[in-house]
């Protein structure tokens, strides 16, 4: 049966016009499958679905999502995530939405760091290049206007010079300014959308924050999970009913470890009281 499939260009690209064809004709596409971004059932018989393909450094992976939740495109993570996704998808007891292809190698990210949670602090190394520092990266739900929005905020626990500096002094929020990211001195509404960087939200997890390539291809990755990021229910369902997620970012010592979501607020209140926060909304997965 035929499904309705969105097959990007990009995509297409990579899998061939006679593996698309296929999947279009039904021959190799799941009808149900579960959806990768919110992990809720999806017909591609019934429903427009979009084909994302992972690819890793050695291999890839083709799932699938609600057109509404993720455009079909190409998200670049490393094999460690790959294969854990995998694992992921394929537990569930829809039919197997996924299919591994062989894709070339892909250099590595410029940006590594793993999270910490408001549950289990555990910070980690990043490399900022040419400085090294460590990122803590904490997912929480933050009310704004009445409603809640999910959020990710970033905080390294060193100073982060300027490339190039041989100074000691941070400049971390002027970077992030530079980017595009917007200062804040109190948390009143919902900051504007950063176009080009987005949150990579994959089988209900959360593996990275992208941001547009310097050369004008796919993006790359400004901060990468070694291993994905387990969010709450909540987050993950105002995440798919935003299409967004808040990051804001402050300096060292400035938000610290939060063990609750009500003192993670005031801890954010506090640094935009005092100059000391950005932020901007980010698309779901590139969009």
């Amino acid at each position: 049966m035929p499904r309705m499939l969105d097959v990007s260009d990009e995509v297409r690209a990579e899998i061939g016009d006679e593996e698309a064809a296929r999947l279009l004709a039904g021959e190799s596409a799941p009808g149900s499958y579960d959806c990768t971004s919110c992990r809720t059932p999806g017909d591609s018989a019934q429903e427009r679905t979009s084909t994302v393909l992972f690819i890793g450094d050695e291999t890839a992976v083709l799932a699938f999502a609600h057109a509404t939740c993720l455009p079909s495109q190409i998200v670049q993570v490393t094999e460690e995530q790959l294969q854990g996704a995998v694992r992921a998808i394929g537990g569930t007891g829809a039919e197997s939405p996924q299919q591994q292809y062989q894709s070339p190698q892909h250099p590595q990210q410029q940006y590594e760091a793993v999270q910490q949670t408001p549950q289990e602090p555990q910070p980690q190394a990043a490399n900022l290049v040419p400085e090294q520092a460590v990122l803590g990266v904490t997912s929480g739900l933050v009310l704004l206007q009445g409603e809640l929005h999910p959020a990710l905020v970033v905080e390294p626990t060193a100073p982060v010079a300027r490339p190039g500096s041989l100074g000691s002094g941070d400049d971390f929020l002027p970077l992030l300014i530079e980017q595009g990211f917007m200062p804040l001195t109190e948390l009143a509404g919902v900051p504007p959308v950063l176009h080009g960087w987005s949150v990579l939200l994959a089988a209900g997890q959360l593996h990275a924050v992208l941001q547009p390539s310097p050369n004008g291809g796919r993006p790359v990755a400004w901060w990468q999970a070694h291993q994905p990021l387990q969010v709450t229910d909540g987050w993950r369902a105002a995440a798919n009913k935003h299409q967004q997620v808040l990051m804001f970012a402050a300096p060292v010592g400035s938000i610290g470890r939060q063990p609750r979501e009500d003192l993670l607020r005031d801890a954010l209140d506090k640094a935009a009281a005092n100059g000391k926060l950005v932020a901007s909304a980010l698309p779901l997965a590139g969009i």
